[in-house]
Parts: structure tokens; C-alpha cells; sequence
């Protein structure tokens, strides 16, 4: 599959999901194993008034989506995913107006679960918002013959 083809798969997936949608979810770029989304800031997103900040439970819909495109983009994937489970540690708020991009790898497969690795960057590449390690099913090409 080239990266055209592969990139328009990504935002096939990233439409079907009624919760990326309503979060405004984007595909910036996809890769074997790896997948980055982003998604902008939206007043309705914020969790913290006071602040401006945006919610923890948006910055884990957006790395759990993330990760599981960059599993579904995994050579050897042969279906479908689903979160296992999924670590988030969140190590700072999100700038108030900055978007947030994730970006997920898929570190490892065996034959029913891959293990991806991500973290949610706003503006500041160095200083993560949040990381996350995470467990999804996975069925590979060869199982499937």
C-alpha cells in the first residue's frame, strides 16, 4: 500500500468514528506502524473553566485513536482493533488555543496484540502533554489465510 492510499484508509477510519468527528479530529500524517493525528482547540473541549484548559478525557479519545491507526496501519495487520488496554500519564496541561497532535508507534506485534507507544504534544515538541503506552488486539496477515 503506498501513502496515498494509506493516508485516504486513515481518513476513511478517522470519519467512521463519531467521537473523532465531534472532536474535530484530524489525520496530519500516516506510516507503517505509526500515526499522527491532531485536533484543534475547542472551547466546548475545555475541562477547567478557570484556565481554558482542555479535558484529560480529550486528549485520551485523541491518543487512543491514534494509537489504534497506527496499529491498523501495521504491515502485518490483517483487520480490525480494539484498546486492550490503554496507560495514559499526563505531565502537564495543554496550552488554552494551542491544537493537540498525537503521535502513536506501533513498538511491537506478537499474533493477537500489538503494543503501541504515543504522546500528545500542543506547540512545545520537548514538553509532552501526555504519554501513553497501550495493548490493542491484532490479527496478522498469516492468521488470516
Amino acid at each position: 500500500m503506498d501513502e496515498t492510499q494509506a493516508l485516504e484508509i486513515a481518513r476513511q477510519f478517522i470519519s467512521s468514528l463519531p467521537h473523532a468527528r465531534a472532536l474535530g479530529m484530524s489525520v496530519v500524517r500516516i506510516g507503517p506502524g505509526r500515526a499522527t493525528f491532531s485536533m484543534p482547540y475547542d472551547e466546548r473541549l475545555i475541562g477547567d473553566p478557570e484556565t481554558g484548559v482542555m479535558s484529560g478525557g480529550a486528549v485520551s479519545a485523541l491518543l487512543d485513536t491514534t494509537c489504534g491507526a497506527a496499529v491498523m496501519s501495521h504491515p502485518e495487520m490483517a483487520g480490525l482493533t480494539a484498546t486492550l488496554d490503554l496507560r495514559i500519564d499526563y505531565m502537564r496541561p495543554a496550552v488554552p488555543g494551542q491544537a493537540l497532535r498525537a503521535e502513536a508507534e506501533c513498538t511491537h506485534v506478537t499474533r493477537s496484540v500489538a503494543f503501541v507507544r504515543a504522546r500528545a504534544l500542543d506547540d512545545d515538541d520537548d514538553n509532552p502533554v501526555a504519554t501513553a503506552a497501550g495493548a490493542f488486539t491484532f490479527t496478522k496477515r498469516e492468521d488470516m489465510a
